[in-house]
């Protein structure tokens, strides 16, 4: 007797690596578990504005890179110039150039922005030892002893400078800090006393996103490094920590407008909130990423939307597979069932089963008279195929006169499929006589129904296509039933007597 331990294994690891992939898929590339769910984007322009000087011009222009914001699309507008867009270690900026520029120049820059929830600011690895500033004469003893005096009251780098943001903002700030404060903007002042002592620390451009706001500046942050993360502190107003709706549009610690060849530069936000289908955000993002090599969104819209039906198939065999090992219900053919559940889905559940039960019924009749003619098996298939054909084009024809859209959809059924089962239905009458042939006939529809049902489920169609893997632990389970050899549920009637009267 062999083993089944590899079956069961083989049906283990088909049920893992399905299950496996599929969520990957939902983590990795955000696709959603559940048709309909909505998420959340932000469209911001940015207006470059500069007065040019009749020179060449080139303006340098700091793009948003946040790992709290997925970029979907981004585009600029700059009639008459050209447009560079680099990327390098530092960041990412739009470069604009012309030849000459006169008066006033606008500039735009569009983007669309998604949420990834990843609002921690990892650091790519350890930055240089900052450069000690050069205090001037006047201040050198007033830094020094602020910075001792804050120095005592920490342990770490972050709670140094966490003390640090708390003594510039503090109600009754000391001598030393109002002096400092008198010849310095509190982010300059914060990352210079920071450099003194050696902590890596920057400043960055973060923008508020608030929905429908017009002419909105940058706000100045400090991104100070610790143990692997950059800390975010808003030096202004003392507050640590990142907002909800804050974007940092430039974390380089570099200039986010340069201007060359133009005077009186300036830059202005608007933005606006959408609401989008997340299926179709993350099918975006991956297009971005090239993450859709072997995703059947690459394939044109007429393959989707063939595979579309293919890839339902497999529920309907395990919906056949269940209800014909374990329950034992009868059926007119293997997978018939399967085929007239996926027509049932173009000509919906009640015209379906008019459609199918007219064609049958007419079908039958026809077939009877060709049993008298005693043709050969080739020829009488022959014959009812096109008599099936006649039929369907009968009915939508009649549908039409009547002004019926709905039966016109009738031509959606497998038509060789259907004279396959009338030759059955037909043999059967005649050899085991009508009532197998309505308890064959009426379990195939019944079967077809619950496949329908289930096939049609926008969750199941949603999952089917978005998520492969869910085909391996489909596969495991009708392996797992293969194997299944007791009792059908509907068989266990005929052991009632045994039970005795109670």
């Amino acid at each position: 007797m062999h083993s089944r331990k590899p079956f069961y294994i083989l049906v283990a690891l088909l049920f893992i690596a399905g299950i496996a992939a599929s969520v990957y898929r939902g983590i990795e590339h955000n696709v959603p578990f559940l048709p309909g769910k909505q998420v959340q984007s932000w469209t911001v322009d940015a207006k470059v504005s500069f007065q040019g000087t009749g020179e060449p011009a080139e303006v340098s222009f700091s793009l948003p890179e946040d790992p709290a914001y997925e970029i979907l699309v981004e585009n600029a507008t700059s009639p008459g110039y050209g447009l560079t867009i680099t990327n390098n270690e530092i960041d990412r900026r739009a470069i604009w150039s012309i030849r000459r520029a006169v008066g006033t120049q606008d500039l735009y820059y569009k983007v669309t922005l998604i949420p990834t929830g990843q609002d921690m600011l990892k650091a790519d690895g350890i930055p240089a030892a900052p450069s000690t500033y050069t205090w001037p004469a006047t201040e050198e003893a007033a830094a020094q002893q602020a910075i001792e005096e804050v120095w005592s009251r920490s342990a770490t780098s972050l709670s140094f400078a966490q003390q640090l943001n708390k003594a510039l903002n503090a109600n009754e700030r000391s001598q030393n800090i109002e002096l400092l404060l008198a010849s310095n903007s509190p982010s300059k002042l914060f990352i210079r006393m920071l450099h003194s002592k050696g902590i890596p620390a920057k400043e960055v451009s973060g923008l508020y996103l608030e929905d429908q706001r017009r002419r909105q500046q940058l706000a100045n942050f400090v991104e100070v490094y610790h143990d692997g993360q950059w800390h975010l502190f808003n030096a202004e107003d003392g507050s640590q920590g990142r907002p909800d709706n804050l974007l940092l549009w430039d974390r380089s610690g570099t200039s986010v407008l340069d201007v060359i060849g133009g005077v009186n530069s300036q830059v202005n936000f608007s933005m606006l909130q959408d609401t989008r289908s997340a299926l179709a955000t993350a099918i975006d993002v991956m297009k971005n990423d090239n993450a859709l090599d072997f995703s059947l969104y690459q394939l044109p819209l007429e393959e989707q939307s063939l595979f579309k039906g293919i890839l339902l198939i497999p529920i309907g065999v395990l919906m056949v597979v269940f209800l014909r090992v374990i329950i034992g219900i009868k059926t007119s053919g293997t997978f018939m069932p399967v085929l007239i559940a996926l027509a049932f889905i173009q000509t919906t559940l009640l015209t379906g089963l008019i459609g199918f039960l007219l064609i049958v019924a007419f079908g039958l009749m026809i077939r009877s008279y060709l049993s008298e003619l005693n043709l050969l098996l080739i020829s009488r298939i022959s014959a009812v195929i096109i008599v099936v054909i006649g039929i369907i084009g009968l009915f939508t024809l009649l549908s039409y006169k009547f002004g019926l859209s709905e039966g016109l959809t009738i031509t959606f059924f497998p038509m060789i499929i259907l004279a396959w089962t009338i030759e059955r239905m037909s043999i059967l009458w005649e050899e085991e006589g009508p009532k197998e042939v309505f308890v064959q006939g009426g379990g195939s529809l019944f079967v077809a129904t619950l496949a329908y049902l289930a096939m049609s489920a926008s969750w199941v169609q949603h999952w089917v296509f978005n998520f492969l893997g869910i085909h391996l632990v489909i596969l495991a389970l009708v392996l797992l039933m293969g194997q299944y050899t007791g009792y059908r549920l509907l068989e266990l009637k005929r052991f009632k007597p045994l039970a005795g009267d109670k």
